[in-house]
């Protein structure tokens, strides 16, 4: 069932789904649902920490980019994320000829999803304000990086890969997913996502009626689709997208 991993040679990673949130000992970055664990060692990996590209890995937004995969980032200043703008503290996909840096898990991200019929794209620039942040700029970002956004094709929501973090993060210091924590595994992790009350759900309240109500419903599906991808656990789309629309 498990496997060895290089950063964890003394003991097997078996897959295992937990629905506690837990910190990537790989890019020590959140996840959530599933990941490659040593229970004897209390050592977890994401999926994309656990299976790497060690070399000639690229990216569509660098041009000739050759990624190379390290268990640190390299030399001794601090280094930040080139997609999603935040400190790179563990693995890293680096490309020493430019200088680019990538989490695992921003490496992956698909460049496309779909949610409700609302096409988004993944855009390497930031035209608009965030619909999170409402802001174009990242807050705290370091010069020259903007952090990626995924773009509706209607060009009417905008969401910094950040701020998705961020809305998870909001949603965790909320008690709806300690309240489910006597359900299953599976049941609870969709339940958590799904009951979740978004901080930008207030602003959304203000514009009444229908339309407040159905933009706050693609900003949740967003919000949940996204969560499951950039945490390590895509499985959780499924689960709660369809939860969504039998619920509607």
């Amino acid at each position: 069932m498990g496997e060895i991993h290089a950063s964890h040679p003394e003991h097997n990673l078996e897959p295992k789904r937990y629905k506690k949130p837990y910190t990537c000992d790989g890019c020590k970055e959140p996840g959530i649902g599933s990941r490659h664990r040593c229970e004897e060692c209390d050592y977890d990996l994401h999926k994309h920490c656990m299976f790497y590209k060690s070399t000639g890995a690229r990216h569509d937004f660098f041009t000739n980019s050759n990624f190379q995969f390290l268990f640190r980032p390299p030399g001794d200043r601090e280094r930040y994320c080139d997609g999603c703008g935040k400190p790179v503290r563990g693995f890293v996909y680096h490309c020493k000829e430019k200088g680019w840096d990538l989490h695992p898990c921003c490496m992956n991200l698909p460049n496309k999803l779909k949610v409700d019929d609302v096409k988004f794209r993944l855009h390497d620039k930031v035209l608009k304000k965030c619909f999170w942040c409402n802001r174009r700029r990242l807050e705290g970002s370091v010069s020259g990086i903007r952090g990626w956004s995924y773009v509706s094709k209607c060009d009417k929501y905008h969401f910094h890969v950040n701020c998705a973090t961020e809305m998870a993060h909001e949603g965790w210091r909320n008690e709806s997913y300690n309240n489910n924590n006597n359900n299953n595994d599976s049941d609870s992790l969709a339940l958590a996502l799904e009951n979740l009350e978004l901080p930008i759900q207030g602003r959304l309240r203000s514009d009444g009626g229908g339309r407040g109500s159905k933009v706050t419903r693609i900003v949740k599906m967003f919000f949940t689709a996204f969560v499951g991808i950039l945490l390590g656990d895509p499985t959780t789309i499924l689960t709660c997208l369809v939860a969504e629309l039998i619920t509607r």
